[in-house]
Order: C-alpha cells, then sequence, then structure tokens
C-alpha cells in the first residue's frame, strides 16, 4: 500500500523558480510509484495572483494541488483559510513534507502535524545556510522566535538536497541528527539523445559557442561578477565568437541594474537578455549552450545546473552552489572562488580548448543520470517509510 503524502509549500507559480519547478516533478514522480500526493499553497504569483480555484483539491499542471488566497507579505506569504483546512485534514495523511522554513504555510503546517501527532520532514530550500539567514537577518531571527525554531525541533526529519547544504545548516541553526540527504531530480526529456556519442561525451562541434545563465534572476546568483568576467574573458581567450546569455526574470529593479551594467560592458553586443523560457524552448538554450555558468552566492542544489549536464554541456559553478564538490570530483565542468578574475580565468579556459569542454561535458552527463527522478523518487519513498512507519488513516487524498 502507497503512502498518502501531503507537499506544503509557499507557492508553486514559475517566478519562483526551482523549489516550485522540484514538486511538480517530485510529485508526477512519487504517483508514478503509487504514492498519492496533494500539494497545499497559495496563489502567490509575485503582486499578483494565479487564476486559480480556490479552497477546492483540483489537477494543475498535472498535479493534485489546493490553492489558498495569499492575503499579504510576498516573503512571509500569510494565508488566512491554509491553517484551519490543515488543522482538519493533516490527518488524511501519512506524512507531510514541508518545503521552505521562514513562511506562513511552514509554520502552520508544522503545528499542526505536532498538534495531530502526524510525521513531517522539512525541507529548508538552503535557507538555513549561514550565508541565507544573514539575508534580512533581524527578520528571521523574529520567525525563529515565532514558529521556525519548533518546526524545526519537531519535524522527524530533515530533507536536504546535498551533503554541503546539510553541513552547514547543522553548522548553525538545524538540530543535528535528523538529516537526509536526497537530490531533486530532473525529467527524463532533459537528457539529450541526439549529439551524444556513445562514452556520453558531448558533441561539442555542433554546440554554439555562447555561455548560459539560465535561473531566477536574483542578487545571489551573481549575474554582474559573471557579466564582469565575460568581458574579460573573451578579451584574454581572443575568442569573438563567444556571446554571453542571460535566460529568466526577477524582481524589475534587479534586472534593469543588470541590463546596465551589460549595455555599458565593452562586449555589450555579445550579451543577450532571453527573458523567461520554459519548454521547448528552455531544451533548445541548454542544448546548444557550449558552457553553463552560476556563481551563486549560495545554492542549496541548482536544478538549472543538473539540467545542462544531463544536456551534455559542462557547468562552471562558484563553491557557493553546495553541489560544487560533487561536481569537481567528477570533473563535470569548472568549480572556482567567487571573484571576477577567477571566474574570468575559467570562462577563458572553457572557451578555448574545446576537447576538454567536449570531455567534462561527458562526464557531467554521466554525472547527472543520478538525478532522474525515477531514481530519485525511490529514494524519497524509502524515507517515507522510515517516517511514516506502520501508521495508515482511512482517509484518501481526494478531488
Amino acid at each position: 500500500m502507497g503512502h498518502r503524502v501531503l507537499h506544503v509549500i509557499p507557492a508553486i507559480a514559475p517566478r519562483y523558480g526551482g523549489p516550485s519547478a522540484a514538486t511538480f516533478g517530485l510529485c508526477r514522480a512519487l504517483r508514478s510509484h503509487g504514492v498519492e500526493t496533494l500539494v497545499a499553497t497559495t496563489d502567490a504569483d509575485g503582486p499578483g495572483r494565479l487564476d486559480v480555484p480556490l479552497e477546492r483539491a483540483g489537477e494543475y499542471h498535472g498535479v493534485p494541488v489546493i490553492f489558498f488566497r495569499r492575503r499579504f507579505s510576498e516573503a512571509f506569504k500569510w494565508t488566512l483559510r491554509l491553517g484551519a483546512w490543515l488543522d482538519a485534514h493533516v490527518t488524511d495523511f501519512d506524512v507531510v513534507h514541508i518545503h521552505a522554513v521562514f513562511s506562513h504555510s511552514s509554520i502552520v503546517a508544522g503545528r499542526a502535524c505536532r498538534a495531530a501527532g502526524v510525521p513531517y520532514i522539512v525541507r529548508p530550500l538552503g535557507t538555513l545556510d549561514p550565508w541565507s539567514v544573514s539575508r534580512k537577518w533581524l527578520q528571521k531571527q523574529i520567525l525563529f522566535r515565532a514558529g521556525v525554531t519548533d518546526l524545526l525541533a519537531g519535524a522527524t526529519a530533515i530533507h536536504y538536497t546535498s551533503q554541503d547544504e546539510m553541513t552547514l545548516a547543522e553548522s548553525a541553526y538545524a538540530p543535528s541528527g535528523k538529516g537526509v540527504v536526497i537530490p531533486l531530480g530532473i525529467d527524463d526529456d532533459v537528457f539529450r539523445e541526439d549529439g551524444v556519442a556513445a562514452d556520453g561525451s558531448s558533441d561539442a562541434a555542433t554546440r554554439e559557442p555562447y555561455v548560459l545563465a539560465l535561473s531566477r534572476l536574483d542578487e545571489k546568483k551573481g549575474l554582474d561578477l559573471l557579466i564582469g568576467a565575460f568581458d574579460e574573458a573573451v578579451a584574454r581567450a581572443g575568442e569573438a565568437r563567444w556571446r554571453l546569455v542571460i535566460a529568466g526574470d526577477g524582481p524589475a529593479d534587479y534586472v534593469a541594474r543588470l541590463r546596465a551594467i551589460a549595455a555599458s560592458s565593452p562586449a555589450a553586443s555579445r550579451i543577450t537578455f532571453a527573458g523567461w523560457v520554459a519548454g521547448s524552448e528552455k531544451l533548445r538554450l541548454l542544448r546548444g549552450a557550449g558552457l553553463f555558468a552560476l556563481p551563486s552566492h549560495q545554492e542549496n542544489f541548482g536544478i538549472s545546473v543538473v539540467e545542462s549536464m544531463a544536456s551534455g554541456v559542462p557547468v562552471l559553478v562558484t563553491h557557493g552552489v553546495n553541489i560544487a564538490r560533487d561536481i569537481r570530483e567528477a570533473e563535470a565542468g569548472w568549480v572556482v572562488d567567487r571573484d571576477q578574475a577567477t571566474i574570468a580565468a575559467a570562462l577563458a579556459a572553457a572557451m578555448s580548448d574545446v576537447a576538454e569542454a567536449r570531455r567534462r561535458g561527458g562526464l557531467a552527463r554521466v554525472f547527472a543520470e543520478q538525478f532522474r527522478w525515477p531514481v530519485v523518487a525511490g529514494r524519497l519513498i524509502s524515507m517515507y517509510d522510515d517516517v511514516a512507519g506502520p501508521r495508515r488513516m482511512p482517509a484518501a487524498v481526494g478531488l
């Protein structure tokens, strides 16, 4: 008999990037293994709202979801009705998987589970990293006292997506001994079938000479550094063909600042902002790139990094990306310190040595095999087995 798992997350609109996208893939993968899932979330979509029915479960992007009105606070996503619904329905599930920490939905979900004796798992999304907590520090200290400390203390398990994420979280804010490391997954259709040799190496000769940065556009991603480093790299490598493509969206003021930095760059004519991409357009950009770059301050996983590797594209990441150590050991790309000169040197090396880029791209694709959703789903189910034990409730997830 499969588990019934409730997933609670503050928002799932595409603008929120990896955590939202991962929730859909995760639930679809679990359902294909016989696990019943329901996502409880808000209708938040930045300053607006998703056009969705409220307070009744239905299919959304192929996944059962129930939405509640986000009343105020884009950061905290306070919602009046979700807490009451959780109090009434949390015992319908064997396990509750809470995604995020510093959000109203997470705090009320933990409280409801503890009151009802339902085991729950918290996935912090990298927010317990000391660097992340240091951003808006005072607000987060208030939230620790308002419910986050109890949320973490009462969790049966804390789900980290990399070993480094767990190490950093437990070094500062997370209780030790509860961590389970299970990565996120990516869809099978991301893996290249064309242009890949029998040994898994990518056909670099068919790739376009561009560096791709694809992510939610946020200050922590280090894209300002990447623009400066790209200037240096093309001059150093003498590579007039290479371009930098920045794909994604974010707060209007930050996007405008990035565009201004790019416009004042000596390489301005070779820097393109592609905007938000999805579906076939996203796959086209991933599969055509010569290199993927993400020089983040902090990244607990980096779905776009793994998607690039699955496409046979070598990656350039900084140590702030928590799977950087694994990437370095697999020789799946370049791992560098987070400063402009060092990033520029690595970019120049990747641009000027096609054979080495091909080799690392092949190793990247082999390394990415472990992140296919069917593989990850099996590990998640094992975690649910451990957390839920023999507990079973008579109610089922209904639409």
